[in-house]
């Protein structure tokens, strides 16, 4: 449990446009996807935030709120890779269309952070990025 709260004290310590930047992740992957209960990728959209957030608090819990947190977005790749496969079959002139394809974009960029954090945390930035946690 402490790690949990770590964790999320850590996001709400986060500078503003990271706070901003996470408020749209967490909309698009875990309020939008209530509205569209009924399709097979929401269901998974709301599947991986849920296993990205317990192993982002696994990450905190063993390295702190460092920059290995961006491991928490590994389930993303495959489930990206799998809205990829289905895009042609989803129109895009529908509210789910639209948010699909926005949350594909939002996801993929926050992958390449991502991906730039853990780089830096394997080559030695290993120092948590929110002090006083």
């Amino acid at each position: 449990m402490n790690a949990f709260i770590k964790f999320n004290k850590g996001l709400m310590k986060m500078p503003l446009q990271w706070q901003i930047w996470l408020m749209f992740l967490v909309g698009a992957n875990m309020v939008v996807p209530f509205f569209f209960l009924d399709h097979l990728e929401a269901q998974i959209a709301l599947g991986i935030i849920m296993l990205s957030m317990m192993l982002m608090t696994a990450v905190t819990h063993f390295s702190g709120f460092t920059r290995l947190l961006g491991l928490g977005h590994i389930f993303w790749f495959p489930m990206l890779y799998f809205f990829w496969t289905r895009l042609g079959q989803i129109p895009a002139d529908n509210f789910f269309g639209i948010w699909l394809r926005v949350l594909m974009i939002i996801n993929a960029v926050s992958l390449i952070i991502d991906v730039v954090d853990v780089v830096r945390y394997i080559t030695g930035d290993r120092l948590e990025t929110i002090k006083g946690l």
